[in-house]
Order: C-alpha cells, then structure tokens, then sequence
C-alpha cells in the first residue's frame, strides 16, 4: 500500500508529487492521458509560488523556463486612462523572488515531472484512467483532477458559487519579433476596461501573446474562433501578417469554492476544490498553495506522528484564504466586464484623481495549525538573504524554525531550526521579538 495516491497529474498534481517524493513518501500518481497537454492554459504565478518551487529543489530549472516580470497589471478604460494598477516588483520581492512569472504551461510541467524522476519511490502511471477511487491502494488519495474530479463526487463537496460565470475567448498568438506592431505591444498586462469589448493582454514571453476577449450579447460561440472573426477584434494590436495563431478556444470563467475537502482519507487541491476567473493571475496559484499547505501535513501524520486530525486544518485554514482571493478577482473582473456605458463613464469619473494601485493580497489563513490570533499569525513570513548569502528557507528546510531576537533566542533548542537576529526588522515593525514559522513558512505563533 502506497503513503499517498494522486489522480491528475497536471502542474498542481506534479508539484504534490515532488513535494511528497522529497518527503520520503511512497507515491502512486494516476493521469489519464499519455503526454502533457501540448497548448498553453495558465499563463503566471506569483512570488510565493516561485519560492514553493524553491521548497521543492525546483527553483532554479524553472526560472530558466519561465519569465519574471518587474511590470504589474494595468487597467485602462477605452479612451486610454489608467484606473487601477497591480503594482510590480523590480527585483526580489518579500518572498526572496520577483513577484511575477509567465510561462508555457507545457513547459512548466515538464520541468515538474523530471523533478518527480528525483524519486524511485514516486511511480507516475500515465494513460490510467481511474473510474472509481476504490481501485487505489494507498493510506490517502489526492484528488488533482479538475473541475469534473471524481474524488471530488466520491467525496459528496458542496458547491459555493461567488457569482461570476462569464464565458471569454482565449486566443494565443506566436508573434513575430520583427514586426513594429509587436514591438509597441506593452511589457505589462492590460486589462482593457471598454465597454464596447473588454479584453485582457498578456505578455506570456518569447513569441507568445495572447488576448482574453469577453462574449458580448449576438456573438456567435460556434464562430468566435474563426480567425476571420477574431481578427478585427484585436486589429489595434496586430493584423495577421503579425502572429501565427497557437489556440484560439472559449473558456467560461468561473468563481466557485466546494465545501468539503476531505471525506476519511479523500482530500481534494486545485480546481477540484475551487475556481477563479483569471482576473488576478491567481487560478494555478491557488492549487499550489494548496499543495504546500497539505504536503507538509500528511508528512507529520504519515511519518513524524501527528495525528490524522492535522488534515482537518488543511480546508479549514485553505479556504478562507482562497475565497479571498477569488472575490478580489470578482471585484476586478465587475470593474472590466462592466458593459453598461453610463456605468462605465461613472466607474471612470470615480478614478478621474489619479490611478488607484494595489498589491496580491496576504490574506490570513482560516484557523487550524496557528494560534487563533490577530495577523500576521497564519499569514506567510518574508523570505530574506541570511549573512551567508542563502535564502532563508534553504537553511531552514522542510522544518519548523523559530526566527527573531539573538538575544531571546540564544542557548534555546527546541524541536525546530533555530535563526537568531533573521526576521527582526520586520518583526520590530510588527512590534514583535520572535516568530514560529511552519514548513510552508507560514506564521504559527509570535513572541
């Protein structure tokens, strides 16, 4: 009998599987199709993703994969002002990484499943396709298999919809680089705030472009995808002669977040148990969170002890924090799909002062494995370069660590990795001395 059983293998289920394989875990992987899904789908992650890859020895092949990106997201309405701003980075962020990432996704999860070949105890079977979860022989099953996922209706979850299903067509370009309409594309994400067509642009990298383009009332869905169609639609960017068409696909976005992500020894992560629109860049992110949160723990019950009852915390603490970020998403997606133009010249008088900026939200996790106390308990701790010149987590490990003071710290030795005199500005400012930081670095307990 395996430690754990994960059903899907797309980037949140190879980032499982890395996460447990390093964790000394037997791993039966189960993905029905035979190869990576060869066409782009997610597009960013953020910082505190990039440092999870970290936690996972995965960091650095993965850079050379993706893009960083100092640049935000900007939202413009039609005549050109800018409303609001995601701001951007330049440099290292909090999380010791650029806050942006933009990728292939084909890539990315090519770069995930060679880390899995790191680990003989992790077995990936590939064109499997399972039919009932009772055909797995492992201690506790995974399911990272989408939004129809069959542990999810093994499980009996209960669906929570926030309100927002609207359906877009993605279209991906690969641009040509010489082209003068290329290169007067911005560097930064537009969110085009026009009520006559609201749209969304991406610089992925490389050659890669692509546009999100709202259905409005007489569009035709079955039409839509015909490049004669989609065409005139960007033709203030590029005409044809610009870019090669990769995909062009409708996609209804979806703000929805189950309840129930556990039943006995089923556990759901991903979009099996939630889903955002894109308007934050947060969708895969999401999945990954969820992921580090849960390797961890089923570590400590399998391995180190803990009781089976930690896995409870998992949705406990998981949930609240992903809810937060898809009704920001649904806050952001109201202010661009606004289609009304009286309410859209409205929603622009109210930014006539100037752009309003904003950063990803550090949302506090629900209760679980943390003190129930005010933030910045269960919110992430930044990552800092220690003396030495090595990010902070790669002296810490997969470990509890206590950080603050030296002197409150000296001659202690607890059951956790001790770094006296790491954290203390930030902590100073917090009007704190010292904290405890879980494996996935988020706050447990402060001094």
């Amino acid at each position: 009998m395996k430690d754990v059983a994960i059903l899907g293998y797309g980037p949140v289920g190879a980032l499982l599987a890395n996460l447990l394989g390093q964790a000394g875990l037997t791993v039966a992987v189960y993905e029905r199709e035979t190869a990576i899904h060869p066409l782009p789908r997610a597009v960013h992650f953020d910082g505190e993703v990039m440092r999870i890859f970290q936690s996972a020895g995965l960091a650095d092949h993965i850079a050379l994969a993706t893009r960083p990106s100092s640049q935000g997201m900007h939202f413009v309405n039609a005549a050109g002002q800018t409303l609001i701003v995601r701001r951007g980075i330049d440099g290292p962020g909090p999380q010791g990484w650029p806050n942006n990432w933009y990728f292939h996704q084909p890539m990315l999860e090519q770069v995930l499943r060679e880390g899995v070949n790191r680990f003989p105890h992790v077995e990936v079977h590939l064109g499997r396709e399972i039919t009932d979860v009772s055909e797995l022989d492992a201690r506790y099953i995974v399911g990272c298999d989408g939004a129809r996922s069959l542990v999810r209706r093994a499980i009996g979850s209960r669906q929570h919809d926030l309100g927002l299903h609207q359906p877009w067509l993605v279209v991906d370009l690969l641009c040509d680089p010489s082209s003068r309409r290329v290169k007067a594309l911005p560097d930064y994400t537009v969110q085009l705030c026009d009520p006559a067509r609201p749209m969304t642009i991406v610089n992925v990298g490389g050659a890669r472009r692509r546009w999100e383009i709202m259905l409005m009332r007489g569009d035709d869905p079955d039409r839509l995808t015909e490049p004669d169609v989609f065409w005139p639609m960007i033709a203030r960017w590029l005409r044809p002669q610009d870019a090669r068409l990769e995909r062009a696909a409708i996609y209804t976005f979806h703000s929805l977040v189950q309840e129930g992500w556990r039943n006995g020894n089923l556990l759901l992560a991903g979009d099996a148990c939630h889903q955002t629109p894109p308007f934050l860049g947060q969708g895969m992110c999401a999945g990954m969170r969820d992921v580090a949160n849960l390797a961890w723990k089923l570590k400590a019950v399998l391995r180190d002890g803990a009781p089976d009852s930690l896995l409870d915390t998992y949705e406990s603490e998981r949930r609240p924090h992903v809810e937060a970020f898809i009704e920001l998403a649904v806050k952001l997606g109201a202010i661009l799909q606004e289609t009304d133009p009286a309410k859209a010249a409205e929603r622009d008088r109210r930014f006539a002062a100037g752009a309003e900026m904003f950063d990803f939200p550090q949302p506090q996790l629900g209760l679980g494995c943390r003190a129930d106390a005010p933030p910045p308990v269960g919110t992430i701790f930044p990552q800092p370069v220690l003396p030495d010149g090595r990010l902070m987590d790669k002296a810490i490990g997969p470990r509890f660590a206590v950080v603050g003071e030296t002197e409150l710290l000296a001659g202690r030795r607890p059951d956790a990795v001790m770094l006296p005199g790491v954290g203390v500005d930030w902590l100073a400012q917090r009007r704190l001395r010292a904290a405890l930081l879980r494996p996935d670095r988020y706050i447990a307990e402060v001094a």
